[in-house]
């Protein structure tokens, strides 16, 4: 049979002073440009009204056609499969259910099968371009499936 020893715990007595502990002070010139919210160097928030939120990246302005053809360049290259999908609305929200987490729009159509095989950034533009025509009010997307792992990833 072990005999428990008792031992005594003291109590809590408060946090200690930080003053001995080896901290470099800054001085409040040192912070640099950073502004808690004068009206200089202020950083402009997204609005919360007339402006719909899209999914990453959709701050940016439209791409041009170079920029987008070195975008597919960048898909092909990494081995991922183009796919093209399109949406009339092109951003999500809430009409049909007032659940936590649920949005309408979140699902896009796809535009064709998965262009499999496909190693030419300007087959994946010229599809963009039906799409368009065919849809002239939609939103296109191009994504980019790794067929390995069964994701998208751009």
């Amino acid at each position: 049979v072990m005999a428990s020893s008792a031992t005594t715990v003291a109590p809590f007595q408060g946090l200690k002073s930080t003053a001995g502990l080896p901290v470099g002070r800054r001085s409040s010139g040192s912070l640099g440009s950073v502004s808690n919210g004068g009206r200089i160097r202020c950083m402009q928030v997204w609005p919360i009204e007339g402006i719909k939120k899209f999914e990453t990246l959709s701050y940016l302005p439209p791409l041009s056609t170079e920029a987008l053809l070195k975008q597919v360049d960048y898909l092909i290259r990494s081995k991922w499969v183009p796919c093209l999908e399109f949406s009339k609305v092109g951003f999500v929200f809430r009409e049909h259910n007032s659940s936590p987490g649920y949005y309408d729009g979140r699902y896009w159509t796809m535009w064709k099968l998965p262009m499999f095989g496909c190693t030419d950034a300007t087959q994946v533009l010229s599809e963009v371009e039906e799409v368009k025509k065919e849809y002239p009010d939609a939103y296109v997307r191009v994504i980019g499936f790794d067929n390995l792992r069964q994701v998208q990833c751009v």
